[in-house]
């Protein structure tokens, strides 16, 4: 039978969490951003034959291009994924995209005063002439011979510089595509362009979704439990349970992701679950609270364990497979909910116990 760790000085079961913790606080800058967060391109390759990681990548260097290359077998056969990070040609379009998205509506209203009054015809070309400078930047990073000054009409100017816009992404695929066509042999190719608009979209998003579930969680939280201590209790083990889940990311190299993000944000689900049963079992029990606390630790670290259980499974699939969404929530997911076993039992219940015993 297992003995109750709460029968003795339980304050020593906050030192295994809080060395996680401080660890944890070590390696969280050294997590980076994934493709979708920072803007750059993710290539994967199906194989005909098998090429070396290592030697892909330092050809491809030679090529001028910044890579990272990852080998793995999948049931299909041998793969390999390259990641570059974000063009300066491609950063330079959106750049310019901006400038010309920023002024053309007011060219566009000077067009219509022009037709109409001949006194606004001056400040029209002034305007249009910095919208042309504009569109011929764009035309010659899309290695076009268009000229700006030759559209007499704003809307077609700006559709040709909209269709030179997606030229400069597609030339820059297709040259990609061309270097790797010297080294590797391959019979499907899957290629991933993130633009540094969208790539800061994604991360907007992400951090107000963050940011909406953390202040939905504390709200719910002090509601329903109604309890200054116990309220800080439950949000102090969810967020430690957080925190190590991060340090592990940082540790193990894993970027944040889509797929990554979405497991931080099924651990603060979770988490919450565990701690909110510690704490209602705690508060709303008679009897010994040490005792309730242990009966609730057995209760939880099934729950936990039987997660464990299946995240494993997937983490395994996703090793026997290389699928990296796979691997992005499995591992994070896992490293979240060995982290909640000492967050909520060696943080959570200490205070809850500190609380009521005092209370009491």
């Amino acid at each position: 039978m297992i003995p109750n760790p709460y029968n003795d000085n339980y304050k020593l079961l906050l030192i295994p969490p809080l060395i996680l913790i401080i660890a944890a606080l070590f390696f969280i800058p050294s997590i980076k951003l994934g493709v979708e967060f920072q803007g750059g391109t993710l290539i994967i390759l199906s194989l005909n034959e098998q090429i070396s990681a290592e030697e892909l990548q330092t050809n491809l260097e030679l090529e001028g291009l910044e890579a990272k290359v990852r080998e793995f077998e999948t049931a299909l056969g041998p793969q390999m994924e390259i990641e570059l990070p974000q063009s300066e040609l491609l950063l330079e379009a959106d750049r310019t995209k901006s400038e010309f998205l920023a002024i053309v509506s007011n060219v566009s209203a000077s067009e219509i005063n022009a037709n109409q009054n001949e006194s606004s015809l001056q400040t029209y070309l002034e305007q249009r002439k910095k919208l042309n400078n504009i569109s011929d930047q764009m035309f010659m990073l899309a290695k076009s011979t268009a000229n700006a000054s030759s559209y007499s009409s704003i809307n077609k100017l700006q559709q040709r510089f909209n269709d030179a816009y997606a030229s400069v992404y597609s030339n820059y695929q297709e040259e990609i595509s061309g270097h790797i066509n010297k080294y590797a042999s391959y019979n499907s190719i899957s290629v991933k362009t993130i633009s540094p608009t969208l790539s800061a979209s994604f991360l907007e998003k992400a951090i107000q979704v963050i940011l909406a579930a953390s202040v939905l969680s504390i709200i719910f939280v002090f509601i329903f439990f109604r309890e200054f201590v116990p309220s800080i209790a439950v949000l102090t083990g969810a967020f430690s349970d957080i925190i190590i889940a991060l340090g592990a990311m940082g540790f193990f190299g894993i970027p944040i992701t889509i797929p990554s993000l979405a497991a931080i944000l099924m651990l603060i689900g979770f988490s919450l679950d565990t701690d909110i049963l510690l704490t209602t079992r705690m508060l709303r029990r008679g009897g010994n609270p040490r005792t309730n606390a242990f009966e609730s630790m057995k209760t939880g670290m099934t729950m936990s364990v039987s997660s464990i259980i299946a995240f494993g499974s997937l983490f395994a699939l996703a090793a026997l497979t290389n699928i990296p969404t796979f691997f992005q929530i499995s591992s994070v997911a896992l490293a979240g909910l060995v982290g909640d076993l000492f967050a909520t039992w060696g943080i959570n219940a200490v205070m809850l116990l500190w609380y009521v015993e005092n209370k009491k």
